[in-house]
């Protein structure tokens, strides 16, 4: 009984005498984390969550030839879908982040899943004060090389 009693003792003396504490998250993994956020956002339809993500200058780039919003039409795109409690769930099959040497800049690009299937999605971001900002996305439905003839002749026959 006693044992037991001085095990979270030394824990805490462990503690204080070795200076042991948990890792800070590094900028890579702490913006992958963010940006999963931002689409769990949309997922559930959380407009406010979703676009305080975003840059005042952010554009989007969609997967429509026509899909170039900045943040103010992009939002009034999604507004009245996120009243509904209708949004998008795009899940990360994976992401690869860089960041600028100065520390100010990063992008990236990731594969998705999302009711297109399989997408690339791309985007750049930039430090405001100590916040990460999204200025730029841009989503693309990926195409097999061998399939991209099908595709121009579904494209031209839409013309």
């Amino acid at each position: 009984m006693k044992t037991i009693k001085l095990i979270p003792i030394l824990f805490i003396g462990f503690y204080f005498i070795t200076g042991f504490t948990i890792p800070k998250p590094s900028e890579t993994e702490t913006i992958d984390q963010l940006i999963d956020k931002w689409h769990q956002s949309a997922a559930k339809a959380n407009y406010a969550e979703y676009f305080q993500f975003m840059a005042d200058n952010f554009i989007f780039i969609g997967t429509d030839p026509a899909e170039r919003w900045n943040k103010e039409q992009f939002g009034a795109f999604c507004k009245p879908y996120f009243d509904q409690g209708k949004g998008w769930d795009f899940r990360k099959i994976e992401r690869h982040i860089e960041i600028s040497k100065d520390g100010k800049f990063a992008w990236f690009d990731e594969k998705i899943t999302t009711w297109m299937k399989d997408c690339r999605g791309s985007g750049v971001l930039m430090k405001v004060g100590k916040e990460w900002k999204l200025s730029q996305y841009n989503l693309a439905v990926l195409i097999e090389n061998d399939k991209i003839q099908d595709f121009i002749k579904l494209r031209e026959a839409t013309k």
